[in-house]
């Protein structure tokens, strides 16, 4: 097959105008996506911040109710130890001190435990609170993902 060398050196395939249009729809096409991404994008952030927000907001009840936990366990022992120390004053033998003492030490490893446990409760209900924001967030994030 025989080549003639003015095809080879001809422009006539190329059209100008076929070519800024295709330049135009690729640009236009871009300019689409690019916005469509912006959109999306601005929605996730705003979505963002209020999980913040509530996760902070939760978070903070919730250090004050562990506060406040705290507090009266402190309270509750002081007034336990005040409470004992009057009765030792009254104590008339060695094994009323004794029994007294013992008395007083297991009421107070008793309502230690449960101090802990109560505490200890609250501390994990505010994790969950804390988190549950965030983790819905991340599910739903995972759930557009999918769709996309």
């Amino acid at each position: 097959m025989a080549y003639r060398t003015e095809d080879m050196f001809s422009f006539s395939a190329f059209d100008p105008a076929k070519f800024t249009e295709g330049f135009r729809d690729l640009a236009e096409k871009g300019a689409s996506q690019t916005h469509e991404a912006y959109i999306k994008m601005k929605a996730a952030a705003e979505e963002a911040t209020k999980t913040a927000e509530s996760t902070m907001q939760s978070a903070q009840a919730g250090s004050m109710e562990l506060g406040i936990q705290t507090i009266e366990a402190l309270r509750t022992t002081a007034d336990m130890s005040l409470l004992h120390m009057e009765a030792l004053m009254g104590v008339k033998s060695v094994s009323e001190l004794v029994e007294l003492q013992t008395s007083f030490l297991r009421r107070q490893a008793e309502m230690t435990v449960a101090q802990a446990k109560a505490i200890q409760e609250s501390a994990l209900k505010l994790a969950d609170t804390v988190a549950k924001p965030g983790k819905d967030a991340v599910e739903k994030a995972m759930g557009n993902v999918k769709a996309s």
